[in-house]
C-alpha cells in the first residue's frame, strides 16, 4: 500500500483528504502499534513537511517518546508539563499558534514555532498523544484538528494499546 501514497498540492483540506485513504490502508493491514505509528508519522511529514511529527506513549505515568520524524526530541514528558503533558491532563486537543506564548512550553527544538497535540483516548484514559510541530507561526487550525484526530482514531479503533 505504500506505493499508493501520493503527495499532492492544494489546500490543506484536500491534502488531508488525499492522505486519509492510504493511511487507513496502511494501518488496516498491520497489527503492530509501533509500525502503524511510524507510518503515520512518515506520511504526515512527507505530505506537509512539518518540522516534527511524532507520538508519545503513556508509560509508567509519563509520556515516553515513540515513533517520530524530525529533529531529535525530548524523551520523557511529565503529566501536565508542556503542550503534550497539558493535552494529556486535559484530554483535549491543544493548538498553540506561538509556542513562546504557551506557559511552560518545553522547547525540544528551538526551531519549533507552533504546535498541535492530539490525545489518543481509550476507555476514558489517554494512552498516547500525537504531537506535530511547525517552524511557522499559526500553522495549525480546526482543519488540522479534525483530520489529525481522525487519523489518530485509526489507531484507537484497532485496540493495539496495552491495558
Amino acid at each position: 500500500m505504500a506505493e499508493d501514497l501520493r503527495i499532492i498540492s492544494g489546500n490543506k483540506e484536500e491534502q488531508y483528504q488525499s492522505l486519509l485513504p492510504p493511511i487507513a490502508a496502511l494501518v488496516e493491514g498491520e497489527t503492530d502499534l509501533i509500525a502503524n505509528m511510524a507510518n503515520i508519522c512518515a506520511a504526515l511529514k512527507v505530505q506537509f513537511n512539518f518540522l516534527w511529527v511524532g507520538f508519545y506513549r503513556v508509560k509508567n505515568n509519563e509520556l515516553v517518546l515513540g515513533p517520530f520524524q524530525g529533529p531529535v526530541a525530548c524523551t520523557r514528558i511529565a503529566f501536565g508539563k508542556g503542550v503534550c503533558g497539558c493535552s494529556w491532563e486535559e484530554k483535549n486537543t491543544i493548538i498553540v499558534p506561538d509556542v513562546e506564548r504557551f506557559p511552560g512550553h518545553i522547547a525540544c527544538s528551538s526551531l519549533s514555532r507552533s504546535e498541535i497535540v492530539i490525545p489518543l483516548i481509550e476507555n476514558e484514559k489517554v494512552v498516547a498523544v500525537l504531537d506535530v510541530d511547525s517552524d511557522l507561526l499559526n500553522q495549525f487550525d480546526d482543519t488540522d484538528k479534525r483530520y489529525l484526530e481522525e487519523i489518530s482514531n485509526l489507531l484507537l479503533n484497532k485496540n493495539l494499546f496495552p491495558e
